[in-house]
Order: C-alpha cells, then sequence, then structure tokens
C-alpha cells in the first residue's frame, strides 16, 4: 500500500532547502554567500529589521550581515549562522570554589579553625567564608598564640571535634614554631612565613614593589606604615584589607595553609599526616 503520509507537504521542488545551523563564536571565519566577503566573527547587532552579524576581514576592515537562512559558508558548507551563547561557567567564591547558590550557613560544626588576630580572621573570612558556611566551620581568633596551650586545655580536641590553627611566622626556630610543636592528633597547625598576614597579601596589589624591611624590636605594622607615609596601622589595615578580593590577591603560601585546615576540619578520615 502507497504511504500518502507526507502528500500535504508539496513536491519536493517546491519546498525550501534547509540548512544546518551553526553557532557563530566569536572568531570563527566564514564567508558572505552573497558576495564573498570572508571575515571572522567580531560581534552580533539586534535591530528593528533583525540579528546581525558583524564579521572583520584581514585588512580590519568591518562589516554587518543579516543572520539569513543558508547565507553563510563555513569550511565551504553553505549554512545558516546563530547566535552564539556562550556556555555560562560556574561562579566562583573568593577561594576559587564553585560558589553553592542560595546557601544557609550549616549549624555550627563542632570542629574549629583559630587563627591569632582580627586581621587573620577577616582575611580568612573574607577570602573562605562562602566555603566555611557551606561546611558550618567557624573561625575564631586567639589574640595571640601564647593562648593556644590554654584554650586547647579547654576546647578538649578528640575525634570529631578537631582545631586547626593557622599561625603567622611559621618557620624553622619562631616563637611560634615552638608554641606549636606539641598540640595533639586532633590539631592541625598550619601557616606563612610572614611576620604578620599584611605581608602574605602580594605588595603589588598596594601599587608596592615589595613589603618594607622593619628594624627588629620595632613593631612591624607600625614601621610598616612610617616607611610607606601611612598615618598609623588603622589606615594600613583598611589598605591591606581593601586590597584582598580573592585569593589571587595572597601568597600561595597562605592559600595551602587555610586550605590544608580546612580539609582536616571536614574530613574526619584526612589525618594529619596526610595534610603535612
Amino acid at each position: 500500500m502507497r504511504d500518502y503520509g507526507d502528500i500535504l507537504k508539496g513536491h519536493a521542488r517546491n519546498q525550501k532547502p534547509s540548512f544546518p545551523s551553526v553557532p557563530a563564536a566569536p572568531g570563527e571565519v566564514v564567508e558572505v554567500l552573497a558576495d564573498g566577503f570572508v571575515g571572522a566573527v567580531v560581534g552580533f547587532e539586534k535591530t528593528y529589521d533583525g540579528d546581525f552579524i558583524r564579521l572583520e576581514d584581514r585588512r580590519g576592515v568591518t562589516r554587518l550581515f543579516k543572520l539569513r537562512p543558508g547565507a553563510f559558508l563555513v569550511d565551504g558548507n553553505r549554512v545558516t549562522l546563530t547566535r552564539f551563547v556562550p556556555k555560562q561557567q560556574p561562579q566562583r567564591s573568593n577561594s576559587g570554589s564553585t560558589r553553592v547558590a542560595n546557601v544557609e550557613a550549616k549549624v555550627a560544626a563542632p570542629s574549629r579553625i583559630w587563627v591569632e588576630g582580627v586581621h587573620d580572621a577577616a582575611i580568612v573570612e573574607k577570602i573562605w567564608g562562602h566555603d566555611l558556611r557551606v561546611e558550618g566551620v567557624v573561625v575564631e581568633y586567639l589574640e595571640g598564640l601564647d593562648n593556644l596551650e590554654q584554650r586547647l586545655a579547654e576546647f578538649q580536641p578528640g575525634p570529631g571535634r578537631r582545631i586547626g590553627v593557622l599561625a603567622d611566622h611559621l618557620i624553622s626556630g619562631s616563637k611560634e614554631t615552638r608554641l606549636t610543636q606539641s598540640v595533639g592528633p586532633h590539631v592541625l597547625v598550619t601557616g606563612h612565613p610572614y611576620i604578620d598576614i599584611w605581608a602574605a597579601v602580594k605588595p603589588e596589589r598596594l601599587g608596592l614593589r615589595h613589603w618594607p624591611e622593619v628594624p627588629y624590636g620595632q613593631d612591624w605594622k607600625t614601621g610598616v606604615c612610617q616607611q610607606l607615609g601611612w598615618s598609623d596601622p588603622r589606615e594600613g589595615w583598611s589598605r591591606v584589607y581593601g586590597a584582598v578580593k580573592t585569593f589571587r590577591d595572597i601568597d600561595s603560601t597562605l592559600i595551602g595553609a587555610v586550605e590544608r585546615l580546612v580539609d582536616f576540619v571536614t574530613n574526619p578520615e584526612l589525618s594529619k599526616e596526610d595534610l603535612l
């Protein structure tokens, strides 16, 4: 039995030809069928008369062409160009992690991250705040590592109740290293080599070639402000904090130190040895 299912479509010679649709990605080289103009895609314009594509040839001449069906050649094949819509990339948090949309802070987890001072806490919060809220991790400051032993005795770290400690000036022979040598298996101490977290901010972010050298015995923040012409540490902190937007603005030693602490307090299966 003959199939008459397509009889209403009419004769094939009366049907409009169809052409494959190709998104016109920026930089794609195409040829205009009507006049042979060859150029790279450099933009689009929407007008009262429809969508147009802007092409630029090898001499730098640009022209607009309407996006008509089958009006272009790509690699010798006749196609219908369509507007290119780039794939939306996942939004990133300041730490570079994938941002979780509409997240609400979890109930605080038993584990904690401790930092030395309020400036340390502010920078950690600015960069890793989103990640820590997702995990329910609270950042607290010690007001100096001299208080670490007493705070640990009060907190009583244990399995599922870990402490991560971020320390300044964590180098061989320093006071900070001595104070954090014997902390037990449920406490991880990481840090950066700088005497203060200010110096872990890349100096070029503040228009500096390098951080000033401050004579031994002088308060570091005060000395820095004096050498840079800043009125006092309050102005200095305002400048430093304002220069930090994402993880790209700080030294890699600080990035690695905080990332290891986050892993330690959120992944009970990881041991200290896995992260050192």
